[in-house]
């Protein structure tokens, strides 16, 4: 083994070692937020965070431009206990090492030679595909998460204003009956009433509380309920029986949703199905004839080989997402 092929596996498991820490420092169970909250509720010792002064640079940078705004909410949408100058780092060292993957994939290790740089060149596609992944990786995960979170929440909405209806007839306040929110339902919609109670506790006025959870959660239903409760607190009413009107109508919504999902579930499943169809005839022609897929690797041939199947792969993607566009409608 020499010292280049050393110095490369270095380096992946560097890379790999920086990725592991940044996620574990991610995956704690409470963000700075929700524990200088409950120090400004509780009055404790304060919390002293631990300086990152890499990804605070990176964070603070970045939330100069729109899309650095745009990423810092979205992972607030999504819970991920993650900072924005965090999830930079964790997007770049993953592009580099997807980037890195692909090289070595392409055959880089092996460049040797007077025709070295024929042998680069057919290895850019690798790279490029490689980098690619490891960019829009943590990007999928995070829409994916926030999707997910989303729905979970619209589904807990009605439960949540049965609830806030009966603590009204009963004779709680509004702010009680969030709290009772926050106690008794499940997660995320108990995490976002919490973080709502303990802001209006250290003084944040309930309006501005209540267009807090709103950008936090990008929900119609949501959006209705904070007008609701915004309206009523200025011009009076019966806000139990507003609340149970609204309650009816995002259940009735609800039942839609779930009709229609039926409706377009063949239409999605034959999407999911046609694109994983090509990766499977892949696999089943490699098991059969070898010689004819390692073509597309080979050192003579992979200057066409690779970017046909990138071509494919592209194509395929296309077609997925456009099936996936048509299934998806809007109630």
């Amino acid at each position: 083994m020499g010292p280049t092929t050393i110095l490369i596996f270095g380096g992946a498991i560097a890379l790999v070692l920086m990725v592991i820490g940044l996620i574990v420092t991610a995956t704690e169970e409470r963000s700075l937020v929700d524990e200088r909250l409950e120090y400004l509720e509780d009055q404790g010792v304060p919390v002293i965070p631990k300086k990152a002064i890499i990804g605070d640079w990176v964070g603070k940078q970045a939330t100069r431009y729109t899309w650095g705004q745009s990423l810092t909410r979205s992972l607030a949408r999504a819970d991920i206990k993650m900072k924005t100058g965090e999830f930079i780092l964790v997007t770049a060292v993953l592009t580099v090492l997807g980037g890195f993957l692909g090289w070595l994939l392409g055959g880089g290790a092996g460049v040797s030679g007077g025709d070295s740089t024929v042998q680069i060149l057919t290895t850019i596609p690798g790279v490029l595909i490689g980098a690619a992944i490891g960019f829009l990786a943590p990007i999928l995960y995070l829409k994916r998460q926030q999707g997910k979170r989303l729905v979970k929440f619209d589904n807990q909405l009605a439960d949540m204003l049965n609830l806030m209806v009966n603590g009204l007839r009963a004779g709680y306040s509004i702010m009680q009956a969030m709290e009772a929110v926050s106690k008794e339902l499940p997660a995320p919609i108990s995490d976002e009433f919490r973080r709502v109670v303990q802001e209006m506790q250290i003084g944040i006025p309930m309006d501005v509380a209540l267009e807090n959870l709103t950008r936090r959660i990008p929900s119609k239903d949501l959006d209705l309920l904070v007008t609701a409760i915004n309206v009523q607190r200025e011009v009076g009413g019966n806000l139990a029986e507003i609340l149970d009107t609204i309650s009816h109508t995002i259940r009735e919504r609800v039942r839609v949703k779930g009709e229609v999902r039926i409706l377009v579930s063949q239409v999605m499943m034959s999407g999911r199905f046609l694109a994983i169809m090509p990766l499977g005839v892949i696999v089943i022609m490699y098991f059969i004839n070898r010689e004819y897929m390692m073509r597309f690797f080979n050192p003579a041939t992979r200057m066409y080989g690779i970017p046909a199947l990138i071509i494919g792969a592209f194509l395929i993607m296309i077609g997925y997402f456009l099936m996936q566009k048509i299934a998806s409608i809007e109630v």
